[in-house]
């Protein structure tokens, strides 16, 4: 793996705040997926959309948040997904997303903010790799459990690590004592990055919005 690339991931990690985050990934964009995909061998997409799939129908309409270049949209694509709403903070990255043709909508967002989508609208939400350093905090679960429709599922991957020491488990444990969600499942540890990180550990979570 050329070390230029496992810098530049190093380099995305660091930044100080969203605008700056912003850039470097607009800056990342176009090679981006094969930084991902061919050297550091990235897996999560597809372990996350399998998750997804064995709860909804592939008529749902999900929103994936934090799309970047939309490998979670193709992801969900070969399962037969085509109602795909895809939203990143940077639109170099949605612009290599819409190339792919597997969403029907593409947004400018930024996890952690006020998204600009009704409450109760999505039938899923799907998050991969954000949920990590220097990344979306442990209050962007708020604004996705009020865009879930009741009943409906939020699927993500977090590093064990930020889990443990960020502040999530927290967050993801005060939300089901106020019975906003309830876990369904979590996956086994395992590694998305075999190739460029194998000593970082994720997990899938899946939670399910309550009926309030």
């Amino acid at each position: 793996m050329p070390e230029q690339n496992q810098n530049r991931v190093q380099w995305v990690y660091s930044s100080r705040n969203n605008s700056e985050l912003t850039i470097r990934y607009d800056e990342w964009s176009k090679d981006y997926d094969k930084d991902l995909i061919e050297d550091f061998g990235w897996t999560a997409p597809k372990t996350a959309a399998d998750f997804l799939a064995k709860y909804i129908r592939p008529d749902s309409l999900v929103l994936d948040a934090g799309a970047g270049t939309g490998l979670v949209g193709m992801a969900l694509a070969a399962q037969g997904f085509q109602n795909l709403t895809g939203m990143d903070m940077s639109r170099g990255m949605l612009d290599q997303a819409d190339q792919k043709g597997v969403y029907a909508r593409l947004d400018q967002m930024t996890l952690g903010e006020s998204l600009e989508y009704d409450s109760s609208v999505f039938d899923a939400v799907i998050s991969v790799g954000v949920m990590t350093l220097g990344h979306a905090t442990p209050a962007s679960f708020d604004e996705l459990v009020r865009i879930t429709k009741p009943n409906g599922y939020i699927v993500f991957t977090i590093r064990t690590d930020v889990y443990l020491n960020n502040g999530f488990k927290e967050k993801q444990e005060e939300m089901a004592a106020n019975k906003l969600w309830e876990v369904i499942e979590v996956s086994d540890e395992f590694r998305p990055l075999p190739v460029g990180e194998p000593d970082v550990m994720h997990q899938v979570w899946v939670y399910q919005v309550l009926d309030y």
